[in-house]
């Protein structure tokens, strides 16, 4: 059957997003289904589910892209207004929220893959840069992280005396610094480079050793260790 321009009401019952789910099982289900299901109804002349493959082809068929949108992006799509888009907002929060607890339990950083594991929820689907520290004790188990800064798409600001502060009160024996590019270049800038240097020389004066900076663009990451500029 053909389903264009239909209700969701006057489709086979078996196809309708909700009866599908609770009759075959998630794995059934299509992305844009499964959305069609967060909005809850489409409008005069266009399903629900036509609107959601409208949502995915905004992040073109690509989740990952889907969760750095704004809810200013999906009312750009004619059917969705302030309370759907905030409910889709909400939708990809949970998600991201989720890598962040699994994340949480991955207590030891023994390499670069380790701090990218333990990063990458974090910053990867942002639009704007953000700025982590991980304090760890001497057994490279993770004391605690801390969001230093926030800032544009083009960069933020980064004050070395809060990053020690930290560490001190911590009794961290060594560090791992981390920030995004929304930009998707993995390259490090000058400034990039001149803060990790001057990092690791305050940091030594302590006896706290700067163990690495990650910069992680998308699902993919540059290590200024593994790249043996530290």
């Amino acid at each position: 059957m053909e389903y264009k321009n239909l209700k969701i009401k006057d489709w086979a019952l078996e196809d309708r997003p909700r009866e599908k789910l609770i009759n075959r099982g998630l794995a059934s289900m299509s992305d844009a289904e499964l959305i069609a299901i967060l909005l809850g109804s489409g409008q005069k002349n266009e399903s629900v589910v036509e609107i959601a493959r409208k949502v995915l082809s905004l992040a073109k068929n690509n989740l990952n892209q889907l969760g750095k949108l704004s809810s200013r992006d999906f009312k750009t799509i004619k059917g969705i207004g302030d309370a759907k888009a905030i409910t889709l907002i909400a939708a990809l929060e949970l998600g991201r929220r989720r890598k962040e607890t699994e994340t949480v339990k991955r207590t030891k950083v023994s390499s670069s893959k380790d701090a990218y594991n333990y990063f990458h929820s974090f910053v990867e689907d942002l639009s704007y840069e953000e700025f982590w520290v991980l304090y760890l004790n001497r057994s490279n188990k993770v004391i605690e992280r801390k969001k230093i800064s926030q800032g544009g798409v083009a960069g933020t600001v980064i004050d070395i005396r809060i990053i020690l502060k930290y560490a001190i009160e911590n009794l961290a024996s060594s560090l791992i610094i981390c920030h995004n590019h929304p930009s998707g270049n993995l390259q490090p800038s000058e400034a990039d480079s001149r803060i990790t240097a001057k990092l690791k020389k305050a940091a030594g004066y302590h006896d706290i050793q700067l163990l690495d900076h990650l910069i992680i663009a998308d699902k993919e990451y540059f290590s200024f260790a593994d790249k043996g500029e530290l």
